[in-house]
């Protein structure tokens, strides 16, 4: 995304890249300020603002679905970064010699982790869905709970590279707290059980393994909140126009 222009460009839309929003917004409503960001910036703000993160001052939240992207809340001020792109865990490399990823780089958290990549690895390694279910997120987690072990092994691989993530920025940003969202992150225990083993294997400086991780009040709306708070509490969460 260009940002604070609004020009965006998602890897997972391709319809959308380059597409103007925040002018075509404002072109919608003049009288109404418009401000446009990254969604995982808006779920670090409302988790920060009115969800799990309230009162941490060095905060990641990340969510984990069709991709995996964040958000970082620094000294108790939303940080944007050079670009806006501050927090965007989702192309922090754990597998030098991982997959390609969208983004261009091989071995990213996104390339590992995400919903659909996950999903591709399991059908490559022989897992099929059952008949008239879809070959989604949602259908391998009910696989893995139900045993199966290529479900459970890629949900697994999966989460545990969102771990060794969160360790990486931990150990890069002195975090006190990450919180987790996003639809595949909703997996259930074997996602979440390898998640946080995946942490305490790669941080192993004690700042590092002080860092809290928990999951997200509200998975569904909490960036809703956040986009209201770029608004509603401009102090901490706004920008210049």
């Amino acid at each position: 995304m260009q940002w604070p222009a609004g020009e965006v460009s998602p890897l997972n839309i391709p319809a959308w890249r380059g597409f103007p929003l925040r002018a075509r917004l404002r072109e919608l409503f003049p009288e109404r300020p418009v401000l446009v960001h990254n969604d995982g910036v808006a779920l670090v703000a409302g988790e920060h603002w009115a969800g799990a993160g309230r009162g941490v001052r060095n905060l990641l939240a990340v969510t984990v679905s069709t991709g995996v992207g964040g958000g970082l809340v620094l000294g108790d001020r939303l940080f944007h970064g050079t670009s806006g792109n501050a927090g965007h865990i989702g192309h922090v490399v754990v597998d030098v010699d991982g997959p390609d990823c969208p983004c261009g780089g091989r071995g990213c958290v996104e390339a590992l982790a995400s919903g659909p990549r996950t999903v591709h690895r399991a059908r490559a390694a022989g897992w099929a869905p059952p008949a008239g279910q879809p070959a989604d997120g949602h259908t391998l987690a009910a696989a893995a709970a139900a045993g199966d072990e290529i479900a459970r092994r890629e949900l697994a691989r999966a989460g545990t590279a969102v771990g060794a993530g969160l360790a990486a920025s931990a150990s890069l940003l002195d975090l006190e707290a990450a919180v987790v969202a996003g639809g595949f992150a909703q997996s259930g225990p074997i996602f979440w059980d390898a998640l946080l083993a995946g942490f305490e294997r790669h941080a192993g400086l004690a700042f590092v393994r002080r860092m809290r991780i928990g999951r997200s009040d509200d998975p569904a709306g909490v960036a809703l909140r956040g986009a209201a708070a770029f608004v509603l509490a401009p102090e901490r969460y706004g920008w210049p126009d």
